[in-house]
């Protein structure tokens, strides 16, 4: 039973840490903006010395070798295969159902209704 109230302990712990990192880190960009970064001179680089250029290597030409032509095989023909052809099934014919016919209701006709006139004031 001792442990009943660690977990709620952690959340505010957590929650407050957290509002208060925020507000740390704006206060500290806030502080970066306004420094001001003194410019400091450009340092002179020595004189690099210039890399001779190597000569252009010229390859000898190397004729290009010649493939012998393969006679084109021939195949014998094949024959195509010959089935008999299928029976056509007969589906028996099924009788022709009749749908009774259903009539339709009639709804009663009703009269006008009359209505009295309401008197006039006078």
């Amino acid at each position: 039973m001792a442990y009943k109230y660690t977990p709620s302990f952690f959340l505010l712990l957590f929650v407050t840490l957290f509002l208060t990192s925020s507000y740390v880190i704006q206060a500290e960009a806030r502080n970066l903006l306004e420094v001001t970064i003194p410019e400091l001179p450009k340092p002179e680089l020595p004189h690099l010395p210039e890399i001779p250029t190597l000569p252009k290597l010229e390859f000898p030409e190397i004729p290009k070798p010649e493939l012998p032509t393969l006679p084109k095989p021939e195949f014998p023909e094949i024959p195509k295969p010959e089935f008999p052809p299928f029976p056509k099934a007969e589906l028996p014919t099924l009788p022709k159902l009749e749908i009774p016919v259903i009539p339709k209701p009639e709804l009663p006709t009703l009269s006008k209704p009359e209505i009295p006139q309401v008197p006039k004031k006078p």
